[in-house]
């Protein structure tokens, strides 16, 4: 979901000429679609290696207390993320045939360990997941999914990616030390201790935070992987030397059998003492709006790479392709790994010339494997992970180039939206900042025939949300 897919190789056959050579070849169109089995499959385990950082970094963010104040097990979270990659990623490649992967949605996950545990516990929070995802497989089965997409402003879309990018990256500036809160009211957060770098951990994140940028620079297969192993292997080095307190919580072998006592942790009996009616409703509908835009843009532009898609941006077996997605949120929620979703590192096997199914099976076997190495997880400081999460941001920022920022009225609701989440530690009050002053510069700017019904809609419930305080203290209850 982050990183940008590289340039596709051109086909090696004519699809319209080639003939299936087996059942495996038929079933897949293997041949039909320019490929061959080598290349599916090393398509597939390229973009397994790129998407594998996931398995180590989905606890890290996922380990955030609840209300009250019940973390989630970080191995358990492991063997779930992988076990939920590997099924959800072999189950969209057989039904749709495509070249895309599965994994835990960065951006979601945030939203669940940043924004909604604050109100809810862990169980609630999944439960709300799989709300969503049951929302998402109802639009798509129905094809209101792909006319919503179309009815909101590209412009705000790609203003969500960005701000959850930037949100992202606060928090592993926070995670390391490097940005810290200076308990004063100007400035709020300073550099480290007393504006400098000044502890081992912060400087360890620094340095693994540059390594993974020069091996995205040059563009190498896994490099975020590659980075949070090097730092690691760094970090074991200098505590050797120079001792300062990291604890690895590593006893064991690098095997072990996956700890799945989080699958079907899920609570639907929300405690409506300590949240709102309101508050949950937005909680479900920021997590559908996220999931929806984001795997609906990721899938086209995969699409479009692959050289799948139509000049409408349509692909083979859309509805199928969205209807799994949503099943993936449901999965998600069900196994305490939050929604699976499609992945734009699968963007890097394409590279190496996948075109179908069978590269989306070789990586969904790879993840189950990776269940019995989620031992190997608890061996990343935190430090080093919250580097991981800064690339990622960056990375999620380059969708910025697509904006156009000639016309305030897109510059002002694109900015609210990239600012407000990391300012307020919230991707529900980013998005709903750049909805409901998308509407009103719009609107009262003469441009009130471009926004669509659902946008005035979408925005009033926004409006709502950012009111709820006021309007509970009128009605003397929680709603």
């Amino acid at each position: 979901m982050t990183t940008a897919p590289s340039p596709a190789p051109e086909h090696t056959a004519d699809p319209k000429n080639a003939e299936p050579k087996n059942a495996l070849d038929r079933f897949f169109e293997i041949s039909r679609r320019g490929s061959t089995i080598g290349t599916e499959v090393r398509g597939g385990v390229v973009t397994f290696v790129t998407m594998a950082y996931i398995v180590i970094l989905n606890p890290i963010i996922l380990s955030t207390p609840d209300v009250d104040g019940t973390v989630l097990d970080g191995s358990a979270v492991a063997a779930a993320t992988a076990l939920t990659a590997g099924v959800m990623t072999l189950l969209f490649g057989i039904i749709t045939r495509l070249p895309f992967a599965f994994a835990a949605g960065l951006g979601i996950n945030a939203f669940l360990a940043f924004s909604v545990v604050g109100s809810v516990t862990w169980p609630e929070a999944m439960a709300l997941v799989m709300i969503n995802g049951a929302i998402i497989v109802l639009l798509a089965a129905t094809g209101l999914r792909k006319m919503i997409f179309d009815a909101v402003p590209v412009q705000l879309k790609l203003a969500i990616t960005v701000g959850i990018g930037l949100f992202i990256a606060f928090i592993g500036f926070v995670n390391a030390g490097f940005v810290t809160a200076t308990g004063n009211a100007s400035p709020p957060v300073d550099l480290g201790v007393g504006g400098s770098v000044a502890s081992l951990p912060t400087l360890l994140f620094v340095i693994t935070l540059l390594l993974g940028g020069v091996l995205i620079a040059v563009r190498l297969k896994g490099a975020i992987l590659i980075a949070l192993v090097g730092g690691t292997v760094l970090a074991a080095i200098v505590n050797l030397i120079w001792p300062f307190g990291l604890d690895f919580g590593f006893t064991g072998g690098i095997m072990s059998l996956p700890d799945l006592s989080l699958i079907g942790a899920v609570d639907f009996g929300f405690d409506f003492t300590k949240v709102s009616f309101v508050a949950l409703v937005m909680f479900v509908f920021t997590l559908v709006f996220s999931n929806f835009f984001d795997a609906m843009g990721t899938m086209t532009g995969l699409a479009k790479e692959a050289d799948l898609a139509d000049a409408k941006g349509d692909f083979p077996r859309i509805k199928s392709a969205l209807i799994v997605e949503g099943v993936g949120a449901i999965v998600g929620g069900a196994t305490s790994s939050s929604s699976a979703t499609v992945f734009v590192e699968s963007g890097s096997g394409i590279g190496e010339g996948a075109r179908t199914g069978l590269a989306t099976s070789v990586t969904g076997v790879l993840f189950l494997l990776a269940m019995f190495f989620t031992p190997l997880t608890s061996l990343v400081p935190g430090a080093v992970a919250a580097a991981a999460l800064v690339l990622v941001g960056a990375m999620m920022l380059s969708q910025i180039r697509h904006i156009d920022f000639g016309d305030f009225r897109v510059l002002l609701p694109v900015f609210l939206t990239a600012t407000v989440m990391p300012m307020t530690y919230s991707i529900a009050n980013g998005i709903g900042a750049g909805f409901v002053s998308w509407v009103v510069v719009n609107a009262l700017s003469g441009r009130a025939k471009t926004i669509h019904p659902l946008m005035w809609i979408v925005a009033f419930g926004f409006v709502l949300f950012f009111a709820r305080g006021p309007i509970e203290a009128l009605f003397g209850v929680g709603i």
